[in-house]
């Protein structure tokens, strides 16, 4: 395969940069741009806070890669999985041991996403701590409780130490339970000095972002707070906690730029920067001419799609069929035809079974076409009919096995340039996910005009599937599914609804409870010996 996936390298505390995700067709990183100095000021302190703007670009590492954070919440849950065909998308059983449940501390992607992650929080502490403007110490406060949500959520420990301090001063570590108390606190203190949202500034911290991320981790609290050695529950959900969740989402929804859209692939498609009325908080993709494309979801397409689609692309990860089927007909979020893009490319947004069509090449059927040619019957590489079969398997699979997912279809006019140019934005939050968190707070004991069943039904009409006559918690998380699936909730919302073990397609057995967390990478625990192992591994 000949694509290349680039990667950022963000600095971790006494590193000057990170190991890179693995991809399928390329495991090194690209050096050439993105990193944001770490290095000591000129009289030998403490390193100098980086502009706030490079900051944020921290966040393509997430938004713009098939790895890492994206695959430890979605390949592990019944989302999606990485199937070998042959010896592509082996990459040394990476993706396997993620659906499986079967990773260790030394899990490849376990160890670059820490080390991501602690990059992170070391360059948004500079920011949150040293800086004088009043805004600017906002979003740097904003985006450190971000980061450490993250962790939280994901290794249940955080590691943590003062901006003054000196480079070779060991981090200190928050357990879990203290770590969600440090997010909440920092959030509400930096609300005061973030812009209200207004639709044009949705790539920035803004007071909108921090009550939707107060209502995540509130949401959540239950988890966090939780028996170390039980990461799986039960879980208590307080009455009061689920009130503040319902209170932060009624103080998002109460801004009237922010509403569902009319249609839902406007939050998604490549101009989604300016047809979104759902996206509250982004990472902007724009074009780069230096990389050649844009900085990010060229890879929400090549991760999945056939060499012989347009654009030609990596033949990769695929859906669950059981997951696939939890969608009824009708549903626009299962697929649905794209006006100015399925006429050219030949697919539908959403999700992709049976015959394959698309543009074919006039001189040989068995190499991708480019927009332009006739949209006809795509084949395989060895010129047979292509059709994506329902089933795929973890280990053993054909060109076309598995059902494939069009999430952020790609600009047509960008394809025949292999799409890198594609503008489409990634939201880490979105209006639908307020809407479904406050109606699972009001199923879990909050207290609103609302009800939970009004808001859903609000939003699977909006989304042309048929309304529900009643609802339980059960209905909360497979709406979730449909809603925010290939946005990087899934796991933290199966762990929350006590689901995250069960077998699920092509892994029959329920897993260990204690891999609710995933373990801190070894080569961390001998060098930081506050950080101690996770019950478990």
């Amino acid at each position: 395969m000949k694509h290349i996936m680039k990667n950022k390298l963000i600095p971790v505390f006494t590193m000057l940069g990170l190991l890179a995700a693995s991809s399928c067709t390329n495991l090194e990183p690209d050096l050439s741009k993105g990193t944001v100095s770490v290095a000591p000021n000129q009289s030998g302190g403490a390193p100098k806070a980086p502009s706030i703007s490079s900051v944020y670009e921290i966040l393509n590492g997430m938004a713009g890669n098939q790895g890492n954070w994206f695959a430890m919440n979605e390949h592990s849950t019944d989302e999606i999985m990485g199937p070998t065909r042959g010896t592509d998308w082996d990459d040394f059983g990476t993706w396997r041991r993620l659906h499986l449940h079967t990773w260790a501390p030394d899990h490849n992607q376990v160890t670059d996403t820490w080390n991501f992650l602690n990059g992170a929080l070391f360059q948004t502490t500079l920011i949150a701590e040293t800086s004088t403007d009043a805004r600017t110490k906002a979003e740097g406060q904003f985006l450190r409780a971000y980061f450490r949500w993250i962790t939280c959520d994901l290794y249940g420990q955080v590691q943590t130490r003062p901006a003054t301090a000196a480079a070779n001063a060991i981090p200190e570590v928050l357990s879990r339970s203290a770590a969600i108390d440090a997010v909440i606190a920092e959030l509400e203190a930096s609300i005061a000095n973030l812009p209200t949202y207004d639709g044009t500034n949705r790539a920035v911290a803004t007071k909108e972002a921090a009550y939707t991320l107060l209502a995540k981790a509130y949401l959540n609290k239950a988890v966090y707070k939780g028996d170390p050695t039980k990461p799986a529950g039960p879980f208590t959900f307080a009455a009061a906690d689920m009130n503040q969740v319902i209170k932060y989402c009624n103080l998002v929804s109460a801004n009237p730029v922010l509403k569902l859209d009319s249609y839902y692939w406007d939050n998604f498609k490549w101009d989604n920067g300016k047809t979104s009325s759902e996206n509250i908080f982004v990472r902007k993709n724009e074009f780069d001419a230096r990389a050649g494309g844009g900085t990010g979801l060229r890879w929400q397409t090549s991760q999945s799609w056939h060499y012989n689609q347009a654009p030609s692309s990596w033949n990769g990860f695929v859906t669950l069929s059981e997951f696939y089927d939890s969608f009824e007909d009708g549903d626009i979020r299962k697929g649905d035809k794209l006006e100015g893009f399925t006429d050219k490319v030949g697919a539908n947004a959403g999700f992709l079974v049976g015959q394959a069509y698309g543009p074919v090449n006039p001189n040989n059927r068995k190499a991708p076409g480019v927009i332009g040619d006739p949209i006809d019957k795509l084949y395989d590489r060895s010129g047979n009919p292509l059709v994506f079969t329902r089933r795929a398997s973890i280990f053993f699979n054909g060109e076309a096995s598995g059902i494939r997912v069009n999430k952020f279809p790609l600009d047509p006019a960008t394809i025949n340039d292999g799409a890198w140019g594609s503008t489409n934005e990634f939201p880490f939050l979105r209006f639908a996910d307020v809407r479904l968190m406050k109606a699972e707070a009001i199923l879990r004991g909050g207290s609103d005009a609302e009800t939970a069943l009004s808001i859903v039904n609000e939003i699977r009409e909006n989304r042309k599937a048929s309304k529900l006559g009643s609802i339980k918690l059960s209905d909360i998380l497979a709406e979730r599914g449909r809603e925010l699936y290939l946005e990087g909730h899934r796991r933290t919302d199966m762990v929350r609804f006590g689901v995250f073990n069960n077998p699920v397609e092509e892994r029959a057995v329920t897993s260990d409870a204690y891999k609710c967390v995933y373990p801190i990478p070894t080569v961390s625990l001998s060098s930081n010996p506050n950080l101690k192992q996770n019950f478990g591994y």
